[in-house]
């Protein structure tokens, strides 16, 4: 199977039959049909959610029933391969995906990656890069924003509170059902958010406690931004309206975004100076947003991945600390990318990293042996690597409101500790310390000089080894989700000049339903378990061709891809004996 673009996380293999998939790496998940003899094991979703029509059918065809996905509004099921046609074309089901195997970020989903202590605690974590020497000070995040461009977030305790999470941009492909709107259906954007922001309600003395949750950054607010489904299923051209969508409204009612947190990479071999992706991320480091970006987790020795691999972004590795605050064991983690190529410029605790849990998600149910005091999940990755750095930058802005992209990263580079372990290629300037940073008045100017991307290469190239298949016809080209043309040469000026968005409009289509402008967004932010705002509703996906009458807008619930491309986190099944959880 190709390997593509990742969610930087400990990846595993496992099989797609999650109900709230938690898309927490680079999902290798292939549509392609099987032989017509034997069975095989497919997720069907079903048009009315409540009707029991579909399960019914998969009987009469001589299949069963396997789990119950209710996030998604269907269900896994082993059939007769002959069947496949039978219940693809019922009126009764939406959509049929092979639940194939899944292959993140190079390492295997749901199971251990590399022998580490068990305490992989926000608790640990904090310690182990200085939180609280920052947290003393008044510096935890407040007043900044960081944007996730992941999976989305579902509202469990630790981001519950009112204002922290704010509802963005959905242009995945269950932005136009509204029970799946913003959700996070695969689990993986809901962990980073707690890594970032998260807090518990009765945490506010988070100095000295070690009972409540809390991330590194407890009072920043997230702007989610989903992009990716309950399978994985993303494109290159999503990604980049993202990011440029995040650079026009990064200052629209006042959000004050500062940081955006990407753990989503290609394995292209584009120049970065060519590649639209990678183009992107230095617009939106030019704009004034640090961005931190998972550099992939293929294994030591393999190239970071797009857009990691440009030289302005903060590039983050994971550093195994096998559990203890003795630096003398600390490590570079062996699924990291990392060569010399493009060092990573600093790498982050990644190993076993207990953050917030999203019932019902895909690696909440596929997993349940991740699962740590109920509330929270067990992940390893360079996606969790890039989290805790993106919340320790969210502090020095708070600390340091002025401060450029440049300097945040430049701070973050000299202040960081060498391992013992580990290569200056695979660790970058070392482990992040916030402590060092606490003490400082001010930060020493820098400015950094790299040859400049021009964004004309090509955005089939960029795709790498992964692509979109839907109904077993693959997006390949020149051509955005839509079907719409996608020239370089038009875009790069327009995201250069932070105008590729105008209202819902990207590239000649309604990505986001009705236009998103200062005065029609109500600032769409949840609290408790309530979601109130669907400013981002819309039904203007359909119409669109592509390919003849392969792809079309009513059937993108059914939408896989084949690759890597989302570094997100492998979820750990190894067991967590501290008593620090409520």
């Amino acid at each position: 199977m190709a390997r593509g673009l990742s969610w930087d996380g400990e990846g595993r293999k496992r099989s797609f039959a999650l109900i709230a998939a938690v898309i927490t790496t680079t999902a290798l998940f292939s549509t392609a049909k099987p032989a017509a003899t034997g069975t095989v094991d497919v997720i069907v979703r079903e048009r009315v959610a409540t009707s029991s029509e579909a399960e019914s059918l998969v009987g009469r065809l001589g299949g069963t029933v396997r789990e119950n996905l209710a996030l998604i509004g269907g269900f896994s099921a082993t059939i007769p391969a002959s069947a496949l046609p039978v219940l693809e074309s019922s009126s009764h089901v939406s959509a049929v995906t092979e639940d194939g195997s899944i292959t993140l970020s190079g390492t295997k989903f749901g199971e251990a990656v590399e022998a580490s202590s068990s305490d992989g605690s926000m608790f640990h974590v904090n310690g182990v890069i200085g939180s609280d020497s920052m947290w003393q000070n008044g510096d935890t995040g407040d007043g900044v924003t960081v944007a996730l461009i992941d999976s989305g977030v579902v509202p469990v305790k630790g981001i519950d509170n009112s204002g922290t999470v704010i509802n963005g941009l959905d242009i995945s492909f269950e932005s136009q059902v509204d029970r799946f709107r913003y959700l996070d259906t695969y689990g993986h954007g809901t962990h980073m958010a707690g890594i970032i922001t998260g807090r518990d309600q009765n945490g506010q003395a988070i100095r000295n406690e070690s009972k409540y949750f809390t991330g590194v950054a407890p009072h920043s607010r997230l702007l989610s931004v989903k992009v990716a489904s309950y399978d994985g299923a993303v494109d290159v051209s999503q990604v980049i309206a993202a990011i440029d969508w995040v650079v026009l409204h990064r200052n629209s009612n006042g959000m004050n975004v500062k940081v955006l947190n990407l753990s989503f990479g290609t394995d292209t071999t584009q120049s970065r100076t060519l590649d639209p992706l990678s183009f992107a991320v230095e617009q939106a480091w030019k704009r004034g947003l640090v961005v931190v970006v998972a550099a992939g987790n293929d294994g030591n020795g393999t190239p970071v991945r797009t857009p990691a691999k440009n030289p302005f972004v903060i590039a983050v590795g994971a550093a195994n600390t096998n559990g203890t605050s003795d630096r003398a064991d600390d490590k570079v983690a062996s699924f990291s990318n990392c060569s010399s190529h493009r060092a990573v410029d600093v790498v982050a605790p990644g190993v076993s990293i207990v953050s917030l849990r999203a019932p019902g998600s895909y690696a909440d149910v596929s997993y349940p042996n991740a699962v740590v005091a109920s509330r929270f999940f067990k992940g390893t990755g360079t996606s969790q690597a890039a989290a805790v750095v993106s919340g320790a930058a969210a502090t020095i802005l708070e600390k340091f409101p002025n401060a450029t992209p440049d300097q945040v990263k430049n701070v973050l580079r000299t202040t960081a500790k060498k391992m013992p372990t580990g290569t200056d290629a695979c660790q970058g300037a070392g482990l992040i310390d916030l402590s060092a940073i606490a003490s400082m008045s001010s930060l020493p100017l820098s400015v950094q000089t790299h040859a400049p991307s021009t964004g004309l290469g090509l955005l089939e190239t960029s795709r790498g080894t992964d692509h979109l298949t839907n109904n077993g016809v693959m997006l390949v080209g020149e051509t955005d989700i839509f079907g719409k043309p996608f020239s370089t040469a038009v875009w790069a000026p327009l995201s250069a000049a932070g105008s590729s968005w105008s209202g819902g409009t990207w590239n000649g289509s309604s990505w986001s339903g009705s236009s998103w402008s200062g005065s029609s967004w109500s600032g769409s932010s949840w609290s408790g378990s309530s979601w109130s705002g669907s400013s981002w509703s819309g039904s203007s996906w359909s119409g669109s061709s592509w390919s003849g009458n392969s792809w079309s807008g009513s059937s993108w619930s059914g939408s896989s891809w084949s690759g890597s491309s989302w570094s997100g986190s492998s979820w750990s099944g190894s067991s967590w004996s501290g008593q620090r959880w409520e």
